[in-house]
């Protein structure tokens, strides 16, 4: 006899006997919904080029959060009226092909299991999914091209093998973990770019640029020596460039290039910089995934102010050298985006879902760390962040350490378990500028502060970027995810070196997403809650409580408590209705 779980999983399962949604309608909670309850919507039929997909699992984000603060106004929603065009939470899913368009029949097929990239690019504009397109909240929907005709063709993911749902729509997420780790910045000068280098009257140092100058079409030069300037001359000349010379640097010459360069600059060069302030000026004008160049040997006179939500959100790039060849800055040699071999790492509201998950990977990683602090401000977190990865920590033999930041502080903590000698690695998911300024006064002198957790582009914070041309410090941050990052996390999770269902806290069916949000906004759950659109009857339960609720899908849980695939199945049998 076929039991419910299989036929859910085959071609031929029928359709749940109605379409829910929760649209989105406004910032707040309250506009999710119609008074607290999903929508009913139609059947949608697929034309030619579009797939009737089944939402089988959504993983609710804390990026989430900012769209339901922000509404129109999100970054990603270019100020869109959500009361006449409502998009739809709901970025990390799981997906399974219920109809297929003729024209797409020769490439999927009905039952087929999909992943989903949501940070979709289309002639270099951001469209993602959950944001500009209407995400996964919801129990069918069309994908056509607005999601399958790309920038990098298709965003869509053909899942192998025997991925349970939670599982695959977790594999977003830790694909944005993992690929914090990876280069994300640009870190050569921009081909046919616009470049401003910035001298110093006086400056002895004879400046070579052995590569790169012959990359920007445009290049803006202040108070460059004569040598320079001549190899710079020289160079456009060569090529037909533009050359534009500054005497001085000035707030009259800062409003004229800003006027001017209303994109700002792809490439910045400031040679022998001496002054916090002229460091923060400049750097407002960095273009997006612009480099910033400091090539001196002096220390600034204090920190400058800079905008750590571009540094997340724009990759925005701080290269240095002490000189005198200016394009050592740049490249992969000077600048590394993964944490430091046998150093220690620190992360900064670690008790989070992702937080876990950097944990997780650090711990398990080859030549990684070798001391793993941790802290939190949340006591149900920390308890979890113990009971969770002690035994892990020990497995791999690394040291691992849990502290309440409301009981000592960052700079206290790090400087007492590294004995005053700082991090090498600061991972901050706390989307608060004093929190990342506090963590990169705790880095070692060359190293690295990633800013996980985005806060919105214009908010400064004191960083001091001395040590990056002294001692090759390292900023960075990171934002989404790739194609194939998603993808190597697939792969990873079939082969057994990654378990993303270790992440799940809770779970709830489509009536429970509501208090699924409210429960993401509140913080409570140490961990990711999983919404299966087509379960009903399923309110929002920790996993823990299920025991209670539902101890036939407690019974297969993992000996450590975390969901498997076995649990999964039994939870379908439970609550789907045909």
């Amino acid at each position: 006899m076929t039991s419910l779980f299989e036929l859910y999983n085959s071609s031929h399962a029928p359709l749940s006997p109605q379409n829910l949604c929760w649209n989105m309608y406004g910032a707040g909670i309250e506009g999710i919904g119609r008074n607290g309850k999903p929508e009913k919507c139609s059947f949608p039929l697929p034309d030619l080029n579009q797939l009737l997909v089944r939402v089988d699992a959504v993983s609710l984000c804390l990026s989430d959060i900012k769209l339901i603060q922000q509404g129109g106004k999100h970054p990603k929603l270019y100020n869109r009226n959500l009361a006449v065009e409502p998009t739809r939470l709901g970025h990390e899913v799981a997906l399974t092909i219920i109809q297929v368009g003729e024209r797409l029949q020769s490439q999927y097929s009905p039952g087929q299991r999909l992943a989903l990239q949501p940070d979709i690019y289309k002639s270099g504009f951001s469209t993602a999914y959950g944001y500009t397109i209407p995400g996964g909240l919801i129990r069918f929907h069309l994908i056509g091209d607005d999601i399958m005709d790309g920038d990098e063709g298709s965003y869509i993911i053909p899942l192998e093998g025997e991925l349970g749902y939670a599982e695959a729509a977790l594999t977003e997420p830790w694909a944005c973990v993992v690929a914090a780790y990876t280069q994300r910045r640009r870190l050569v000068p921009k081909p046919g770019g616009i470049m401003w280098i910035l001298g110093r009257h006086g400056d002895p140092i004879n400046y070579q640029f052995s590569s790169g100058l012959d990359s920007p079409n445009t290049i803006v030069t202040t108070d460059l020596s004569p040598q320079l300037l001549k190899l710079v001359k020289h160079n456009l000349a060569s090529r037909g460039g533009t050359l534009i010379t500054l005497d001085g640097y000035s707030p009259a010459n800062y409003l004229q290039l800003k006027q001017e360069f209303v994109n700002g600059f792809d490439d910045i060069v400031f040679l022998d910089p001496r002054s916090a302030k002229e460091i923060s000026t400049a750097a407002s004008l960095i273009a997006r995934r612009g480099t910033f160049n400091m090539v001196g040997r002096t220390p600034l006179d204090g920190d400058p102010l800079i905008d750590v939500g571009r540094i997340h959100y724009d990759y925005t790039a701080y290269l240095s050298t002490t000189g005198p060849d200016i394009s050592a800055a740049y490249g992969e040699k000077r600048n590394r985006c993964e944490l430091c071999p046998g150093g220690t790492s620190v992360f900064v509201g670690a008790g989070g879902p992702m937080g876990q998950m950097h944990i997780q990977r650090t711990i398990e990683m080859l030549n990684g760390p070798s001391t793993i602090l941790t802290t939190d401000i949340n006591p149900l977190r920390l308890n979890v962040l113990h009971a969770r990865f002690s035994q892990l920590a020990l497995k791999h033999d690394k040291r691992f350490i849990v502290s309440n930041s409301h009981e000592e502080t960052l700079h206290d903590f790090v400087m007492h378990e590294t004995q005053n000698r700082g991090a090498n690695d600061i991972v901050v998911c706390v989307p608060s500028a004093g929190v990342m300024a506090d963590a990169a006064s705790v880095m070692t002198p060359d190293g690295m502060l990633m800013l996980f957790a985005g806060v919105p582009i214009g908010t400064n914070a004191p960083l001091n970027l001395s040590t990056v041309y002294l001692h090759n410090a390292q900023y960075t941050g990171t934002s989404g995810s790739s194609i194939a990052d998603q993808s190597s996390i697939i792969f990873a999770t079939q082969s057994g070196e990654l378990s993303p269902r270790m992440s799940i806290a809770a779970i709830g069916g489509m009536e429970a997403a509501h208090d699924g949000i409210r429960a993401l906004l509140e913080g409570r759950f140490p961990g990711k809650i999983l919404i299966f659109p087509q379960l009903t009857g399923l309110p929002l339960v920790g996993l823990p409580e299920l025991k209670t609720f539902a101890p036939h899908v407690a019974d297969y849980l993992d000996d450590d408590g975390s969901w498997t695939k076995q649990a999964e199945s039994v939870l379908i049998e439970l609550f789907w209705k045909p």
